[in-house]
């Protein structure tokens, strides 16, 4: 099972860079990096982790960043763990994706997901309740545009006709699809749009187990094959042992959002986690 790494990255925290770097050399698989455009000052919505660390209003644009940390990595996977696609106009992430996986030899890594943050999706002129419907069409799209010359939509909330858009990604018929969320209807959305699943470990190991194997019958009775990543994993040999023999192929650590020396000491204590996770001293 590979290691990735997420962190939510702002002015004040080791540097985007520095991290992609310090991850390469430890030999990390990846590093995929949150979404939130803004927060807003007044809200409803609950943040499912108790209080709101005020690192989510800060964070760095994740594209930005991650183009930035892919241009002086050469082997690290960069992407997003979680993108907001509700929040963008699917055109133009088509085209910044397509750029960043091309520009980086095909290292981009899509995890897409609708958020918690109501207040948030509806400052972008997006009805909160049709939010899955909007990402799985808007996802649909953007497949279009990275894999057919001349791309057609036509859906509820998505819809042009015969446009011509490049680069194409790298990676075809495009960039993996990592579909976020543990609700009731998650694997559904997986199976309907992604192509790998990328669930929250951190409170619901055991039902996360079950629904691994849930999704691979599912999948195989479709004639597909669907990954699992699973996101903020107990740090633990025994548990990612579950993870991986239940098939998951990649665990994805939160690194705290602090300076360098806090960030570094975590990734060594990730990389002596990995040797006891193999088997290696």
């Amino acid at each position: 099972m590979d290691f990735g790494l997420t962190c939510f990255l702002t002015e004040d925290t080791v540097d985007p860079v520095e991290l992609g770097t310090m991850a390469e050399q430890r030999g990390f698989e990846s590093l995929l990096l949150p979404e939130h455009t803004h927060i807003p000052s007044e809200r409803v919505s609950v943040f499912p982790g108790g209080d709101l660390p005020d690192t989510y209003s800060r964070i760095w644009d994740p594209f930005v960043a991650g183009a930035m940390i892919a241009a002086r990595t050469e082997r690290l996977r960069v992407g997003t763990a979680i993108c907001l696609v509700a929040e963008h106009d699917p055109i133009v992430l088509a085209k910044e994706i397509a750029s960043l996986d091309r520009l980086s030899g095909g290292r981009f890594l899509f995890g897409v997901g609708a958020g918690w943050n109501l207040e948030e999706v509806a400052n972008h002129g997006v009805d909160p309740v049709s939010r899955f419907a909007v990402i799985h069409e808007r996802v649909e799209a953007m497949r279009a545009i990275w894999s057919e010359e001349t791309a057609s939509y036509k859906g509820d909330h998505v819809g042009f006709e015969a446009i011509w858009c490049r680069p194409k990604p790298a990676q075809q018929p495009g960039p993996p699809v990592l579909v976020g969320g543990n609700g009731p209807r998650a694997l559904e959305r997986v199976l309907a749009y992604g192509d790998e699943w990328l669930p929250i470990c951190l409170w619901e190991m055991d039902d996360v187990i079950a629904r691994i194997g849930e999704l691979k019958r599912r999948a195989a009775a479709a004639d597909r094959v669907v990954g699992v990543s699973a996101y903020l994993p107990p740090e633990e040999a025994p548990e990612l042992e579950r993870l991986a023999a239940a098939g998951a192929h990649r665990a994805v650590f939160m690194l705290p959002s602090a300076p360098r020396p806090e960030v570094e000491a975590q990734l060594d204590a990730l990389v002596r986690l990995r040797q006891e996770f193999t088997g290696s001293a």
